[in-house]
């Protein structure tokens, strides 16, 4: 159910306030997520909530995922880009969706203990921000115990994980993932992201991805549908990326006790982003490593 209780008994804090309505290439949204991460470890920037958008529509793999997965053709067919995360997981596809990252030292309350801890004390603020779409959702532990047995393909909305977002029922009265998250821990700073579908064709990512045969692609979009849904298809009408993006940061300062201030990046900030993306986002040497 939607997330209700007192906030937790956090101390109060100060983070900035990223809205970025003005989609971003791929390679440049990846890019200015670890341009901020490595700004908050140097002292150069405060904790961070972040709202972006993605232009052409983007896959991303996770870390480790093989860039075998993607079906570049498919890709440059329908005029879409794909980046490698920082972050793990399996393949989303970025379009018609409001898209979060968190970007924090490690000692911030707020994601103490391990990753699954801090998934937890996170999704508060993601629920909450939900709740006031109108969205009855829940952040359940046990998934994996949950879902064992089932196929696990390359998308990452097949499955949810740990504390991630789901609503309703799908097939079988299994939850249906709404928001997937990932996370990375690196010079003493968490960077968490996730991916909040608006609208659209949630199983539309299978088109660029590679399968044995069509069979096994349409198999794989049934799976996705039935495990996944986009915010309009539960609510019954679309929400903007602003009306998404406001709920959700209300969400985050209600549930977790935070005052958000609304800022931009640094010029130190957009600086170390576009070298980022030219040197490693946008390189062969990242994007195929594995």
């Amino acid at each position: 159910m939607t997330d209700t209780a007192t906030p937790a008994p956090y101390p109060a804090a100060a983070w900035r306030l990223l809205l970025a309505p003005q989609p971003l290439a791929g390679t440049s949204n990846m890019a200015t997520d670890e341009a901020i991460l490595r700004a908050v470890a140097e002292g150069a920037a405060p904790p961070t909530l972040r709202f972006y958008g993605w232009t052409p529509p983007c896959l991303s793999l996770g870390y480790a995922q093989p860039a075998a997965d993607v079906d570049a053709e498919r890709l440059s067919r329908l005029g879409y880009d794909w980046v490698r995360r920082p972050t793990g997981g399996r393949a989303i596809l970025h379009t018609d969706e409001l898209t979060y990252s968190v970007i924090v030292p490690m000692d911030e309350p707020r994601v103490r203990g391990g990753v699954v801890e801090s998934y937890q004390q996170l999704s508060a603020g993601l629920l909450r921000g939900l709740g006031r779409l109108g969205l009855s959702v829940r952040a359940d532990k046990e998934y994996d115990g949950a879902l064992t047995g089932l196929p696990k393909g390359p998308v990452c909305f097949e499955v949810p994980s740990n504390y991630e977002i789901t609503v309703g029922d799908g097939a079988g009265g299994r939850p249906r993932k709404l928001l997937g998250s990932a996370q990375v821990r690196k010079l003493g700073v968490v960077l968490q992201h996730g991916t909040l579908p608006l609208t659209g064709d949630i199983g539309r990512i299978c088109d660029v991805l590679c399968f044995t045969g069509e069979a096994e692609r349409g198999q794989a979009r049934q799976r996705v549908a039935a495990r996944a849904t986009t915010v309009a298809q539960v609510i019954g009408r679309e929400v903007s990326w602003q009306a998404a993006a406001e709920a959700l940061a209300q969400g985050f300062a209600e549930a977790l006790n935070l005052e958000l201030q609304p800022a931009a990046l640094s010029p130190h900030e957009a600086e170390l982003a576009e070298q980022l993306r030219v040197e490693k986002y946008a390189t062969a040497a990242w994007n195929r490593r594995v």
